[in-house]
């Protein structure tokens, strides 16, 4: 058994630390639900078309390690036969997180992909409950594939630059 003598470092000291993300707090900031089927009387076949908009945005609290991450769903159902709308729902939904031990370069991307990734069972949840709530069959969202999302945005960002910079 080898013995340390105080004058190497300890191997545990020297070991990078894993990231570590901990999910402090998650909340409704703002919420809006109309039923316009009901409200204008659509009436005959109704075939509903789902459409589903999403956007990310996350910034950093004044705490250190902490950030807010805030996800945004644009929810419209309309009739296909004839393209009356059924219902809107739109519901912005936070998460405040404590992550450590991450690199800076990864820090976006981890609030971006991983961190909605956590919050989106509970978006769900919520979907289904109010359109089932609201008259219609509850609305179960399909999974969204946040590394597809983040990339695209990214790719909107760098064509975004390219179009500012003069030639």
């Amino acid at each position: 058994m080898a013995e340390n003598g105080g004058n190497q470092p300890d191997a545990a000291a020297t070991q990078p630390q894993p990231p570590k993300m901990q999910v402090l707090g998650q909340y409704i900031r703002d919420f809006s639900f109309e039923n316009i089927m009901v409200q204008k009387g659509v009436g005959g076949e109704i075939t509903p078309e789902i459409s589903v908009q999403v956007a990310l945005d996350a910034k950093k609290r004044s705490v250190e390690n902490q950030y807010e991450v805030m996800s945004k769903y644009s929810i419209t159902s309309k009739n296909k036969n004839g393209g009356e709308t059924l219902f809107m729902l739109e519901l912005e939904y936070g998460g405040m997180f404590q992550v450590e031990n991450l690199p800076e370069e990864q820090t976006h991307p981890f609030l971006m992909i991983e961190c909605p990734r956590m919050l989106f069972p509970f978006v769900r949840r919520i979907v289904a409950d109010i359109t089932r709530e609201g008259g219609f069959p509850p609305l179960n969202l399909e999974t969204v594939d946040f590394v597809a999302l983040y990339r695209q945005v990214v790719a909107q960002q760098m064509e975004a630059a390219k179009a500012a910079k003069p030639s």
